[in-house]
């Protein structure tokens, strides 16, 4: 991405459009049961407060009425179709990794066996978004939890945070090419969770080879554990790496979210809040819920001048719904070099 001498002024960035994920898959509800829903209704009162606060992606998780993170889709079909009628203007996202809780104590934290995963894209009423990982790897969420981050919480216990500890993320090639086939035909946007620049080209490799032709909506996942971390240095090195005509959010976990979020906010870039990432104020001594998080940011953006987008400003500026005729288009649309035609020498470049 490019940064003009005047890329800081507020008139010359994108509207904000701000990601929510509050449901917490990784806790457990008594760990703050002021936020994290149980039953239907609180998960869809959940998407109606933070939609009020000024979020207009939805990342979605749901639980069973045990509080275990829910594995069947039937029940993410019913709470995309509660959704869908008390939230009809928000982006819908649901999470790739719908297996992210263990099932017991000490179970392991499997993600779902790629066939199943695939049936994502079967979902109905379909959601705008799914997520998508990239090139199985670690996802070590307990390497920055601090001992103050899990105080009191679920992940206290030694085996469900060694379960955690060991997770990863499988998303081989094979996996990857047949989710992305599926998604796009079922008319839904893949949204890519990129840890690394590796991961980035990796994305960039799928489009030059025609495997993806859409806009490239992505996230940086900076939560360490296999991940990059929330290293300055790092992002900086990623934002450089995403072509221009990207759109990119930030995330990483926990207090470092807020810091992140308010520089994702001034370099125009887009922000992701909620539970899921983060529980505590910055004083890391009282909890903040998913909703007052959003209006967290909702005020840093103020101050710093920059409009916070409305749900239909959200949309275009994800492109839903858009697609392009190949890979040359896509390639074209997002800003990267054309690919390099045969016999063509020296460095490729735009006429």
């Amino acid at each position: 991405m490019h940064f003009h001498d005047d890329a800081f002024f507020p008139e010359n960035q994108d509207k904000l459009v701000i990601t929510v994920a509050p449901y917490g898959p990784e806790w457990a509800v008594e760990d703050f049961p002021e936020d994290l829903p149980l039953t239907m209704d609180e998960h869809v009162q959940q998407a109606v407060d933070c939609f009020e606060a000024g979020a207009t992606v939805l990342h979605i998780h749901v639980r069973e009425e045990d509080g275990k993170g829910s594995k069947r889709l039937s029940k993410f079909n019913e709470l995309l179709g509660r959704l869908r009628e008390a939230v009809p203007e928000m982006i819908l996202q649901v999470g790739g990794s719908i297996s992210f809780a263990p099932e017991g104590d000490g179970a392991d934290a499997k993600w779902l066996p790629d066939n199943v995963r695939h049936m994502l894209a079967e979902l109905d009423p379909k959601p705008d978004q799914v997520t998508i990982a990239i090139n199985t790897s670690q996802m070590n969420i307990m390497e920055l939890m601090t001992p103050g981050d899990i105080k009191g919480t679920s992940l206290e216990n030694a085996d469900l945070a060694h379960t955690y500890r060991e997770m990863t993320v499988p998303a081989g090639p094979e996996w990857v090419e047949e989710h992305l086939r599926r998604l796009q035909a079922a008319g839904i946007q893949p949204h890519f969770q990129l840890s690394s620049i590796p991961q980035l080209e990796t994305v960039e490799r799928l489009i030059r080879r025609g495997v993806y032709t859409g806009p490239l909506n992505l996230t940086w996942v900076a939560i360490g554990g296999g991940f990059d971390g929330p290293n300055p240095y790092n992002m900086m090195q990623f934002v450089n790496r995403v072509p221009d005509g990207a759109c990119l959010t930030l995330e990483t976990l926990m207090r470092s979210v807020l810091p992140v979020n308010t520089m994702a906010i001034a370099m125009g870039l887009h922000p992701r809040c909620g539970n899921e990432d983060n529980l505590w104020a910055p004083s890391g001594e009282v909890k903040i819920t998913s909703a007052e998080q959003v209006r967290q940011l909702v005020r840093v953006a103020k101050e710093l001048g920059r409009d916070v987008a409305t749900a239909k400003e959200a949309r275009d500026i994800y492109k839903i719904g858009t697609t392009y005729k190949d890979a040359d288009e896509t390639l074209a649309r997002l800003g990267y070099a054309p690919n390099r035609q045969p016999g063509q020498v020296g460095f490729t470049q735009h006429a």
